[in-house]
């Protein structure tokens, strides 16, 4: 499979299985009650982070389209000043909507050909897998820009009973160059593992944010000091 190069993207999204350093994957809360207060946890935990946070996907939950458009429009231009990547959660025709730079589907939220339609070719468009390698290489055959495997760990943000080895993103690193997130109760104390075995981005919603800046510096640290081990080294255990 291609590699992509830097800058064939509209935005700082980093490209290529195997990156020299793993990002963080903010997401946020399902609900944004004060959005300028978001905003300055943004920034503190982007400031924290010792240039790794890179992604902010805004995943709002049982609210109307006006309200993620509303929390899209006041995200989109704090995104673009910090140099990180803005993509919505589910819906394409809402990201073509907010201007955002891209959209992640699940299992259950469109089909990627329609999402690439809807946004074009400059878009990222990633999608969730889940512990299915196959379904992963068919999606990234298919366009997919990232391709997402979790839940690693117990999450209280969304209930996924699949619970995929660290070891599918070693396995994934060893065949493509498609980035793969790693999503899932992910924290300080367990993400360490993920990074060793591959992972290019380390997505985080609950832990983030209970802290914004001191949890963004902890991962930023542990990202920093975990060498990623050699994948047959990992394979062959």
């Amino acid at each position: 499979m291609k590699k992509r190069e830097p800058g064939d993207k509209s935005t700082a999204f980093s490209y290529g299985a195997g990156m020299e350093t793993c990002q963080i994957y903010a997401i946020t809360p399902p609900e944004l009650p004060d959005l300028p207060a978001f905003v300055e946890q943004l920034k503190a935990a982007h400031g924290a982070a010792d240039g790794l946070l890179s992604v902010l996907q805004l995943r709002l939950k049982d609210v109307p389209d006006d309200a993620v458009l509303r929390a899209a429009d006041g995200l989109l231009p704090v995104c673009e000043a910090l140099g990180v990547a803005f993509i919505l959660n589910d819906r394409a025709d809402l990201a073509v909507k907010a201007g955002a730079g891209g959209v992640h589907l699940g299992e259950e939220d469109g089909r990627l050909s329609e999402a690439r339609r809807l946004l074009g070719p400059e878009a990222i468009i990633g999608m969730s897998c889940y512990d299915s390698l196959d379904t992963a290489m068919e999606l990234a055959e298919a366009g997919a820009d990232y391709v997402a495997f979790g839940s690693f760990y117990p999450s209280t943000t969304k209930e996924n009973t699949r619970r995929p080895s660290p070891l599918v993103l070693a396995q994934w690193s060893s065949q493509s160059e498609v980035p793969c997130v790693a999503i899932g109760g992910i924290t300080a104390e367990n993400a360490a593992i993920l990074v060793s075995h591959g992972a290019d981005f380390i997505a985080t919603i609950s832990y983030l944010w209970q802290n914004p800046a001191l949890h963004a510096q902890y991962l930023a640290r542990i990202i920093r000091e975990t060498p990623v081990q050699p994948v047959q080294h990992l394979l062959t255990e």
